[in-house]
């Protein structure tokens, strides 16, 4: 069993380990053998493990080298995001920016405006987003991210409670009409949270990059479009494990290789 640690609120040193709100408690986080999250404050369920089990895509009539790669991997778990305001601040620092230009400006946000708990940090809240200035946002290099998350900060605090009530498909409909996310942050901001990656953006640079590294001898479409359909064709009822593990294997493949596809603005 492997861990998916996309989410750039991990401290990867010495144990891979990260804090979490829920709506009403605070957890600690490490990535180990078992899945065993500690309670901090508060109450309530712990934040929910997904499993994305490579052996669940057998069925699928995948290219044979996307399907040799990805059964290379183990199970793969991955924790939920519990925390929407994070997923949707998260989604905003990654648009544009290389995966790894994301993770150090996340990483410099937490260290300047998160708190401290045991090794990891909660991420600041949207009420201390609202509250930096133009001066502090320029200081962590993040002057271009100031106006994208002061204004879904305010978004989030108006409607958190209705888009918590919401389902998956038509909370990635809501964030929309915020000002700055498009359908690529939303997806991903929703997929982070719920765990469903059939609505992570997969017709992204990210998949189309990790499904020809993984495969390079198939014929991928280039067209995002075009790709998108063909990537629902393959995965049939197992897209978000396929978008899911697909990613992962990048992931992996980022670590090895230091390789680094950017993200589109919205």
């Amino acid at each position: 069993m492997s861990w998916m640690l996309d989410h750039p609120s991990w401290n990867l040193h010495p144990q891979p380990t990260r804090a979490m709100r829920t709506p009403t408690a605070i957890w600690l986080i490490k990535a180990t053998t078992t899945y065993d999250p500690i309670l901090l404050h508060g109450e309530g369920a712990a934040p929910r493990l997904e499993i994305y089990d490579p052996a669940t895509l057998a069925e699928l009539p995948l290219p044979a080298g996307l399907a040799h790669s990805l059964q290379g991997l183990n199970p793969i778990r991955r924790v939920t995001n519990a925390d929407l305001w994070d997923a949707l601040a998260t989604a905003i620092i990654r648009q544009v920016i290389r995966a790894a230009q994301a993770r150090t400006l996340y990483r410099a946000l937490l260290d300047a405006r998160g708190q401290p708990v045991d090794q990891a940090y909660l991420p600041p809240t949207a009420e201390q987003i609202l509250a930096m200035t133009d001066q502090e946002f320029a200081d962590l290099g993040m002057a271009f991210k100031h106006r994208p998350l002061q204004a879904a900060a305010d978004a989030y605090l108006r409607h958190r409670d209705e888009w918590a009530a919401m389902p998956a498909d038509a909370l990635v409909k809501a964030l929309q009409s915020v000002p700055r996310i498009g359908p690529w942050t939303a997806g991903a901001a929703v997929a982070d949270h719920t765990g469903d990656f059939s609505l992570y953006p997969y017709d992204d640079l990210a998949v189309r990059t990790w499904a020809r590294r993984a495969d390079p001898a198939s014929a991928w479409p280039h067209d995002e479009l075009a790709f998108a359909a063909r990537w629902r064709e393959l995965a049939g009822p197992h897209l978000s494990t396929l978008t899911a593990l697909t990613l992962s294997w990048g992931d992996h493949h980022v670590h090895q290789h230091h390789v680094h596809p950017g993200r589109p603005v919205h």
